[in-house]
């Protein structure tokens, strides 16, 4: 359950929020525990059941709505704690209901605000703990809010952009794997049998064939561990810094998509850079945490690396330059924006510029990815064809 309670801080003022019991008594315990001195309780929601709270996921589509509407009500003066109370009422994932409500007790007892979401690292980013206290320290945490919430909705719409055009070629090719299953394990043996009946000599497509399918329908158990194993292995390498480096390089390297996901890494970037600069935040743990928003371990030595040039009193952009993971433009307008003072606004201009390309580059994809499909459809189908009409020629041949 979760009771709404009423209670006495040390000091005798009276406060009131949200705890998550069994049951009364164990509410009052753990309020005791706080420091508090219950004067009234109440059940707030009433679990019913089983509880299956701790499957829900806090989204980022949750924590842009959390930013948007607090930055609403501080802009509209009503008290920070009074806020995280509304927000809890406000928002339905049970999960961060339940985060928003001890933030806001942490708050209460005298915490600020980022410390209290710098605890909760898997929720709150260092980036938007970071540009949280730069609002804090500046007294313009409601703009700082409200421009944090613009920044993580257009990293989550261009995100959901990029699944969105995903989605198309992976239920076919999901789609081809299931069909080519059931051809091979249902279909073919039957008609493969009729063929080896007529002692007609079988062609070379055609028996190797009817040896991936006998292998498929009797050794299926071993097809099974092999792509387990390729899956457990590829993710004990991702886990090693060596492996990870690796992969991300790959990545980038990729014909067609790996131009597309330097774009995506530059901006989001630059968006940060941008945020982060904006809130007052020094240029050197700017860069810090801007390379853990990329998560791309290349990139990520290209930040370190810039980190130690700016931290030796050399240009942002001296590594950038010599790069050849980064468009000379990138470069060459960092350089100018240092140089005229406005960083900021230089890391807005090329993230738009970017998201642009990046809008534009998916539609040319999804605009290929339909007949390349359609090859590679055709060419399989072809060969599975090929390989049970052949036969059926020599034994007509054969007449």
């Amino acid at each position: 359950m979760i009771f709404r309670y009423e209670a006495l801080d040390n000091q005798g003022a009276k406060t009131t929020g949200l705890v998550e019991a069994d049951n009364s008594q164990e509410a009052d315990s753990l309020l005791k525990d706080n420091g508090l001195i219950l004067v009234s309780l109440e059940v707030a929601i009433l679990k019913k059941g089983l509880s299956l709270s701790f499957l829900e996921r806090i989204s980022m589509k949750d924590i842009v709505i959390f930013a948007r509407q607090f930055s609403i009500m501080i802009s509209a003066g009503v008290p920070m704690v009074q806020s995280l109370r509304i927000l809890v009422n406000q928002t339905e994932n049970k999960k961060f209901k339940k985060v928003i409500g001890e933030i806001g007790d942490e708050v209460e007892g005298g915490a600020a605000l980022s410390d209290s979401l710098s605890k909760r690292p898997k929720i709150f980013s260092n980036f938007f703990v970071s540009v949280v206290r730069s609002g804090e320290r500046s007294g313009k945490l409601d703009d700082v809010l409200d421009y944090l919430a613009d920044e993580i909705s257009k990293d989550y719409d261009m995100g959901a952009k990029i699944k969105g055009a995903m989605i198309y070629p992976t239920v076919v090719i999901i789609g081809m794997v299931i069909i080519g299953i059931v051809m091979m394990v249902f279909v073919l043996p039957k008609m493969m049998d009729i063929l080896t009946e007529t002692g007609t000599t079988l062609p070379l497509p055609t028996r190797i064939l009817i040896g991936a399918s006998n292998f498929i329908i009797h050794y299926w158990w071993i097809v099974v561990m092999i792509i387990v194993g390729i899956i457990m292995g590829i993710r004990a390498i991702l886990r090693t810094p060596s492996g990870r480096y690796a992969w991300d390089s790959i990545t980038l390297h990729l014909p067609i998509f790996g131009k597309l996901f330097q774009k995506i890494l530059l901006v989001r970037f630059c968006r940060s850079m941008n945020t982060l600069l904006l809130g007052g935040v020094s240029i050197e743990n700017s860069l810090a945490i801007a390379g853990d928003v990329v998560s791309n371990k290349v990139y990520q030595k290209l930040v370190q690396q810039t980190i130690k040039e700016v931290e030796d009193g050399n240009s942002i952009s001296t590594i950038f330059l010599d790069s050849p993971l980064v468009p000379k433009m990138v470069s060459h307008m960092m350089q100018v924006g240092e140089g005229t003072g406005k960083l900021d606004a230089v890391f807005t201009k090329i993230s738009e510029f970017y998201n642009r390309e990046i809008d534009n580059a998916l539609a040319n994809i999804m605009s290929l990815m339909g007949p390349l499909i359609m090859i590679i459809l055709g060419i399989g189908v072809g060969v599975m064809v090929a390989a049970v009409i052949m036969p059926m020629y020599t034994m007509v041949g054969n007449f």
